[in-house]
């Protein structure tokens, strides 16, 4: 059985106030064009498909074109909420559209109930987890010991009671410990929304979503496909791609990736205003039809550098220096240094300059417990 794996397609993303949906249409498209030259029996989506629980108009509309365009050929279609979805959202209507062949998460209820196809090897089952936080699993399983994002992943699956028989494959959206991140994942307090891999063990496969870099995690078999377009400059190296996963028969899985072009590239550059600016140095290149943030090395700033670095790369997100004066300035954090912080750690820096003096334990501990159950009554 061939599979495709997706996630993190964050539909209706704006990037430095650049919105993506050209970009995000562009790749949908590429992507429907690899399923027809591949035939796969199912494409597996791990949450995360819009970028807000409230999408734009524009980006449902954008999935249910996708949606469509799978459902006419010929393959099932698995689908789960991520942590910037909502599930109520994503799951409506999933029991009229399973008639297309299109599975949708529902809300989680203390119940994940498999999904069976089958193929020259017998029965292979497809589990839907959607993102789960320990107070979704507690409400369902009040006398469970629930402390943590591991001990609410484990109770999930252990009540899956998954054979160890049969081939079976797990969609779900959690950061497992041991990963590496982007910019543009959203971070929980500390580290606490990290899960332990040894959870997901009982599965031939686990299509992860949450990550925007292609890696497995321990095992080749337990993996993040990663998003399909750039959507920060920590990611400006990566190569984007679809995981193409093979079932065998039990105990055996392949695994390979087809690349991904996109319509525009994210990229850096890092020079001087004269020499970004010669012609020699972007004719002939893809730079001006490419996201760019450029850091001009000119000691003396540019006036309105970005303007007129504009004429030459329109599609310019980003423009800073790095100078004597940027590294020996004493300057309070950017916002997006801030933004890149865990909460605790703001907090820890704010406690550090008010009394000269860091945190104690049982102070993290206290200001991580309040944290994150502040977080835990915000959800959705």
């Amino acid at each position: 059985m061939k599979l495709f794996h997706l996630s993190d397609l964050h539909l209706g993303k704006r990037v430095n106030e650049y919105s993506m949906l050209e970009d995000q249409q562009y790749i949908l498209d590429q992507i429907l064009n690899l399923i027809r030259a591949e035939r796969p029996d199912a494409i597996l989506i791990a949450g995360d498909v819009y970028d807000k629980s409230v999408p734009s108009a524009e980006a449902v509309t954008l999935f249910d074109r996708f949606l469509v365009s799978l459902s006419q050929l010929d393959l099932h279609t698995f689908v789960i909420s991520g942590n910037h979805d909502s599930p109520e959202r994503i799951a409506f209507g999933g029991r009229l559209m399973e008639r297309s062949g299109v599975h949708l998460s529902p809300v989680y209820d203390g119940q994940v109930s498999p999904v069976t196809l089958t193929d020259a090897f017998g029965p292979v089952d497809f589990y839907l987890l959607p993102f789960l936080k320990p107070a979704h699993v507690r409400r369902f399983f009040p006398d469970a010991p629930i402390q943590s994002y591991s001990d609410a992943l484990k109770t999930a699956v252990d009540a899956m009671d998954v054979s160890p028989h049969r081939r079976t494959v797990l969609l779900t959206h959690q950061f497992v410990t041991g990963a590496a991140c982007c910019d543009s994942e959203e971070r929980s307090v500390g580290g606490s929304d990290n899960v332990d891999a040894a959870i997901f063990d009982p599965f031939d496969y686990v299509a992860l979503g949450h990550l925007h870099g292609p890696q497995s995690v321990g095992r080749d078999t337990l993996r993040y496909c990663g998003s399909p377009l750039k959507y920060s400059f920590s990611e400006a190296r990566q190569e984007k791609s679809v995981t193409l996963v093979e079932l065998g028969p039990k105990g055996s899985v392949s695994i390979r990736t087809l690349p991904l072009t996109p319509m525009r590239d994210l990229r850096e550059l890092k020079g001087t205003y004269d020499v970004l600016t010669r012609r020699d140095f972007y004719q002939g290149t893809d730079y001006p039809n490419t996201y760019l943030h450029i850091t001009l090395t000119d000691e003396e700033d540019i006036p309105d550098a970005a303007a007129k670095l504009r004429i030459l790369y329109p599609y310019l997100m980003k423009l800073d220096y790095d100078n004597l004066r940027t590294r020996t300035s004493a300057q309070l954090l950017a916002l997006e240094d801030v933004e890149r912080q865990s909460p605790l750690a703001l907090f820890e820096a704010f406690y550090k300059q008010q009394n000269n003096q860091p945190m104690g334990e049982a102070q993290q501990d206290l200001i991580r417990g309040l944290i994150e159950t502040i977080w835990e009554e915000d959800a959705p």
